[in-house]
């Protein structure tokens, strides 16, 4: 579905990202593990073509989309749910959703709205609420529905569980694996690195850059590396 081949991304005179090439198959959730400053979140922003690569390519269901603008990325289906949730804290819970939906010309706008209210009924309660006035954990699964509400193919995830109480980081993990059990393919980048390989497919650990090490996530799981540097074992 998604394949990244030997990119390179540079902030200035940084080099962020090494000579990376990962890919994603339909219907996995695939995650990227590594420290704060490993290129994470930057190889996402690629992907949507807020970044560029010189090199490499990245190509989604067979075409080429290293070039493309953002709002041509999301047409073709892929949604980022960015790091820090993003909503827009002035407009109401509603209004956040249907911005979610801006670049479709389709008739089902509202029915999808009434899956988001299903998948999370606390937005269903708040839905007339302004933005800013949710909860964290409320505001991730407001983040979340709106991306969802571009019909995404693959749904990117950054660090959907930061910042939230252990409590709401389980149901945020459950809701994942929820909207990957409905077809969507995940791709998910997150700090929590045993939730994230307890719920992938496979994984990829990425360090200055450089992707180190891939696999299967419980193989990753078991890694000596991987436990020392990122499980804490």
């Amino acid at each position: 579905m998604l394949e990244i081949n030997e990119i390179n991304v540079y902030y200035g005179h940084i080099h962020a990202i090494v000579n990376a090439t990962l890919h994603v198959d339909q219907g996995e959730i695939v995650t990227i593990i590594g420290a704060n400053g490993a290129g994470k979140t930057t190889i996402q922003k690629t992907i949507m073509g807020l970044l560029h690569s010189p090199t490499g390519g990245i190509t989604f269901e067979g075409e080429d989309i290293a070039n493309c603008p953002t709002a041509s990325i999301v047409g073709r289906g892929i949604a980022l749910v960015p790091e820090g949730r993003r909503i827009f804290p002035r407009l109401s819970v509603a209004d956040n959703l249907v911005l979610g939906a801006y670049s479709r010309k389709d008739k089902f706008v509202s029915q999808d709205m009434d899956k988001m209210y299903q998948l999370f009924p606390r937005l269903a309660e708040r839905r007339s609420q302004l933005a800013g006035t949710l909860s964290g954990g409320e505001q991730q699964m407001l983040a979340m529905g709106r991306g969802l509400m571009s019909r995404p193919k693959l749904l990117l995830l950054d660090e959907p569980s930061m910042g939230l109480a252990p409590v709401l980081v389980s149901q945020i993990f459950h809701t994942i694996t929820d909207i990957n059990r409905e077809g969507v393919t995940i791709l998910l980048v997150e700090q929590n690195a045993r939730r994230a390989l307890a719920i992938a497919n496979r994984g990829y650990v990425l360090e200055a850059g450089k992707v180190v090490l891939e696999g299967l996530a419980n193989e990753l799981a078991t890694n000596d590396d991987v436990q020392k540097a990122y499980l804490g074992e």
